[in-house]
């Protein structure tokens, strides 16, 4: 039962919005012992620095950096190398992410977007057949949807700018963890489930994955990775130009054109058009992050081309009109729910990568705006699609002529993960990264040891006109939330979660059970979620379709369609007396894992 809660756990004051759900969650949904192999307490207090992920590995290797002298990024970057190892259908350097990090001497919060991006020769039209876009199951597992990757730019930008490791002590441990191996969990065997009918087409992806019976690796056994262990050194000892050129980059280049699919496939692997140039010319990008004032917080989070600081942004803005804590719970989850469906038009349309599009993000985040989408909430559920609003009036009078509607993976999850950092400095790092859906494309890059991510099915590769279209060197929007909330001007909270486009829905409801709602942060975690995107019917964990507040809703109009679970957070909170509490989930995805760098006794 340790994985629940540390014997020191002291919650905040709280007053929890769901009292037993979390109870029940945790008796009813408890995974089985083999399952808990990689996980750790859920959460934990002292003082020092802290870490929180899904996985107990990554979070050890986080707060042993942090012990070594290291500081919140190079515990965030440490952990990330560990979970592209222990969770490599997620995450890993064959995809990409957005870091947010606050630097506690300059008073100062930046971000690094190391999202993918389209190779030069794609377009338009390239996810079309016949004049018809492809389903996403063949969209997805081929060489078209693998964008560039980011994600050893971003460590290396990281590290150089705000770490203090330097990219082969970060990398260590998880080049000994590929080396030697770990222990495979019952979540790690179910996701290799759901791909099984794809990773046997491709032979080095069985190879790895795959028993040579060609079901999914046993739970408990041990999975070793020596290809990527020898990729990491490489990187390591040569830094990012190991990857971005020379043999990784060639053998990536060569996996997408002609992806390596045995002649027994069942599926058509189609090729893509990366070219060993779209590497070489990658770079990441400092963005500054999004700021909303809410209930005399700031709430900072990722500016497009991720959606998540922009949606989270205006929904917050819409709700700070209601006085949510004094309602009764059902009335104020009402509104959470429609000022999510809201939030989720203006998304739709509105949103893309800045560099191709001007996206009008002081209108979405403006007051103004947030009232006139407030204006229409009633004391019943919207039918949904509920149509965009018009934030260009308020981004400086200016006209938009494009916008479009929700992308083809609005209603899918992507798998994805989050770390949540901080030191004894008060430096934050909140950061999702990702290579999109649960085991990315399917294809590992032979010799190599990884995944290729399928990051730009996140793109509307349905519509040659939306602003969210495919394109040469452009980034697909994300829904990727890392955020930070600042009390005073310092941190008091930091959080996030993988989970799609669930991610935006699961931080909003986060953020308002914990300062709306009075819920302490492992309880916000702990407790059921719902998620409206404006769809027409709401997704709802199923717990919670049990509840009075459930049939109450229901009587609005609301139209409930369960989902097994939704997102994966994890959180730090700065409690105000010198002390910092981490906290993971105690059930979602196995359950994960939160430390910090002194125990409290």
């Amino acid at each position: 039962m340790a994985r629940r809660h540390s014997g020191n756990w002291k919650p905040v004051p709280s007053r929890p919005l769901f009292p037993l759900l979390a109870i029940t969650i945790t008796l009813a949904l408890a995974p089985s012992a083999s399952a808990q192999t990689q996980t750790g307490p859920a959460t934990s207090t002292g003082t020092g620095g802290a870490a929180a992920t899904v996985d107990r590995l990554a979070t050890s290797a986080a707060v042993d950096a942090l012990r070594r002298g290291g500081n919140a990024v190079d515990a965030a970057v440490t952990a990330a190398a560990v979970l592209g190892v222990t969770e490599p259908f997620s995450c890993g350097i064959g995809g990409g992410g957005f870091m947010l990090s606050y630097d506690a001497r300059k008073r100062r919060a930046t971000t690094i977007d190391h999202r993918e991006t389209a190779p030069a020769a794609m377009g338009p039209a390239s996810f079309m057949e016949n004049g018809a876009p492809l389903p996403f199951a063949a969209a997805r597992y081929s060489g078209l949807s693998v964008g560039v990757p980011g994600t050893v730019e971003g460590w290396a930008d990281a590290l150089k700018r705000e770490g203090t490791f330097s990219l082969a002590k970060a990398l260590a441990p998880a080049i000994r963890i590929a080396r030697e191996g770990f222990v495979v969990d019952a979540t790690f065997a179910a996701q290799t489930q759901e791909n099984l009918d794809f990773f046997d087409d491709a032979p080095a992806t069985a190879a790895l994955f795959l028993d040579p019976d060609g079901t999914p690796r046993d739970v408990g056994s041990v999975l070793r990775n020596p290809d990527l262990a020898r990729t990491l050194t490489q990187i390591a000892q040569r830094g990012p130009k190991a990857f971005y050129r020379g043999d990784v980059a060639d053998a990536i280049v060569e996996t997408v054109r002609r992806p390596p699919v045995s002649a027994a496939s069942n599926h058509t692997w189609r090729p893509g058009v990366m070219a060993e140039r779209d590497l070489k010319k990658y770079d990441a990008e400092r963005r500054e992050p999004t700021r909303t004032a809410y209930r005399g917080l700031d709430v900072l989070g990722m500016a497009p081309p991720s959606s998540g600081g922009s949606t989270v942004g205006e929904a917050l803005n819409i709700l700070e009109g209601y006085p949510l804590g004094s309602l009764p719970r059902e009335a104020a989850m009402h509104r959470r729910l429609e000022a999510s469906r809201f939030a989720f038009a203006d998304r739709g349309a509105f949103v893309a990568d800045p560099d191709s599009f001007d996206v009008p993000l002081t209108g979405l985040l403006s007051d103004g705006f947030a009232a006139t989408r407030r204006a229409l909430i009633g004391e019943r559920a919207a039918t949904s699609p509920v149509a965009p609003g018009d934030p260009y009036p308020f981004d400086d009078g200016r006209k938009g002529k494009e916008r479009g509607k929700a992308s083809a993976t609005a209603k899918r999850h992507g798998s994805t993960t989050h770390i949540s950092t901080s030191d004894r400095a008060g430096n934050v790092v909140s950061y999702t990264f990702t290579i999109e859906s649960t085991g990315g494309a399917g294809l590992i890059v032979p010799g190599y040891g990884f995944l290729l991510n399928n990051e730009l099915t996140d793109f509307n590769f349905d519509s040659l006109t939306h602003p969210n279209r495919v394109e040469p060197g452009k980034r697909p929007r994300s829904s990727m939330s890392p955020t930070i909330v600042l009390r005073a001007g310092r941190p008091w909270l930091t959080l996030g979660t993988p989970g799609g486009s669930t991610i935006i829905t699961t931080v909003l409801g986060l953020l308002t059970d914990r300062i709306d709602f009075g819920m302490s942060l492992p309880q916000a975690i702990a407790g059921p979620r719902t998620s409206q995107r404006n769809t027409a019917t709401t997704q709802a964990e199923p717990v919670f379709l049990t509840t009075p507040e459930a049939a109450a809703l229901q009587a609005r109009g609301h139209v409930f369609a369960p989902a097994s679970e939704i997102g994966a957070a994890t959180g730090i909170e700065f409690l105000g007396d010198g002390r910092v509490l981490a906290a993971a989930e105690p059930v979602r995805r196995g359950g994960g894992s939160a430390m910090v760098e002194r125990p409290a006794p």
